[in-house]
């Protein structure tokens, strides 16, 4: 039986299982005060020793989900709002069902072909987050910017255009492949 990782912030029962830990086992763990049942399939570790991310808490209760909107603009430093809550985006046939309280994590129900686009996967030593790649960020706050705000659209797009490794043609493909090219292009055309 392998010890638990202090610097893993969730495990699923599977890797518990995968680790030697029977069920009987993990039930002790959490009486012990060691692990926290967040739901069906995932605990997390209460010795954990590494640095608090929302993200992380967010890919436990959304194990599907990814993070998106202005949350991921921020992640990647598009914007000086801070929000509140975590965006994250999951399919429309999915469901969650259960949240935390704490950080509060705001549900996007995005179809198939917009979530399949532009995914990364974030790693933090054994931990790790899905979000969604910049231009792809870029293409959804324009694609919801009634949602969003036309001000922080607006912000979004100007820092993601003073970047040096902006890939203009990856954020026109996402936006020809979402259908909504003409939009982005406008904006394109009105800040450059």
């Amino acid at each position: 039986m392998t010890a638990l990782a202090e610097n893993k912030k969730f495990i699923t029962t599977g890797e518990l299982r995968e680790m030697g830990y029977s069920y009987y086992r993990i039930g002790k763990l959490v009486e012990e005060g060691i692990l926290s049942r967040v739901n069906r399939s995932t605990y997390e570790n209460l010795t954990y020793k590494g640095d608090e991310n929302d993200f992380f808490s967010a890919e436990a209760f959304v194990p599907d989900g990814v993070i998106c909107l202005m949350s991921a603009a921020r992640y990647y430093e598009l914007t000086n709002f801070l929000p509140d809550v975590v965006d994250v985006a999951i399919e429309r046939k999915k469901k969650v069902n259960t949240l935390p309280e704490w950080p509060e994590i705001k549900i996007f129900y995005f179809d198939q072909s917009r979530m399949n686009l532009g995914v990364v996967e974030i790693r933090d030593g054994d931990n790790r987050f899905h979000i969604f790649d910049i231009e792809k960020t870029v293409v959804d706050i324009i694609y919801y910017r009634n949602k969003i705000g036309i001000e922080e659209t607006a912000e979004v797009l100007r820092n993601y255009l003073r970047r040096k490794d902006r890939q203009i043609d990856r954020l026109y493909s996402y936006a020809k492949s979402l259908r909504c090219e003409r939009i982005v292009r406008t904006y394109l055309e009105v800040l450059v």
